[in-house]
């Protein structure tokens, strides 16, 4: 009933015109070539460009500058190559302005109705926003973050969290969502990843040193996942605070 109902709309319904109402998250549709079919208003304004049509037919390595474009387009390749979704992805964005956002990215492959054959993907990045701190339901997690935040050299795991906050793992996850937007596991990776940051922009410690300050003892496996994170080596995030 869906495909009827659809397929008598004038123009095809892609949902763009609604999520130009929603400026916290960006959509996208994109085609095999991961080039930008439809966006919305908060794409443009990320880009920096004028109009819709600037973007249209481009890449994200072409309208959003290294690394942010360049790992946007693995990103799209690995979908489009391997029919495999990209779910709830914690990331943080770099953009040219200076400013910083961490997000929630989603990419699903698009597929033709009778072959299945991946022809292009949709996708949507929401914001992260800061939580509020007065409510109870913070005032519940007060204990375990303030733990984790005192104990990154050595991060607690989520099952410590949650004995310390007097919750079960689930019950731990569904307040974390409510309060950070974010499972407990990702909660702990951005705070890992924000303090790791921070030392890299405001100390001049080896990243050896803030790898282990932020519980990774293997310094590649930090570098593995800031670069998944951030789209950008340890080394060169450091780096770009000299021209920043």
């Amino acid at each position: 009933m869906i495909y009827e109902m659809l397929s008598q709309l004038d123009p095809p319904f892609t949902g763009e015109e609604l999520f130009d109402h929603l400026s916290d998250i960006v959509f996208f549709i994109k085609n095999e070539r991961g080039e930008y079919l439809v966006v919305n208003n908060t794409l443009v304004d990320r880009c920096n460009v004028q109009d819709k049509r600037q973007l249209i037919g481009c890449t994200a390595a072409e309208v959003l500058p290294a690394p942010l474009g360049t790992s946007f387009v693995a990103q799209d390749l690995s979908v489009l190559q391997t029919g495999q979704p990209i779910v709830s992805q914690l990331e943080l964005h770099i953009y040219a302005s200076g400013d910083v956002g961490w997000c929630l990215t989603t990419k699903l492959p698009l597929r033709k109705r009778k072959t299945g054959t991946v022809v292009g993907l949709v996708g949507v990045s929401q914001d992260l926003h800061l939580p509020d701190m007065t409510t109870e339901a913070y005032q519940h997690l007060a204990a375990a973050i303030s733990y984790a935040e005192e104990h990154l050299a050595k991060p607690p795991t989520v099952d410590e969290l949650a004995e310390i906050a007097e919750m079960s793992h689930y019950q731990l996850n569904r307040r974390m969502r409510h309060v950070f937007g974010l499972t407990a596991g990702q909660w702990l990776l951005k705070l890992r990843i924000d303090r790791a940051r921070q030392a890299l922009r405001e100390t001049e410690a080896s990243i050896a040193s803030i790898a282990l300050s932020v519980g990774y003892s293997d310094q590649s496996a930090f570098t593995r996942q800031f670069r998944r994170t951030t789209g950008i080596s340890p080394r060169d995030y450091q780096k770009s605070r000299d021209y920043s």
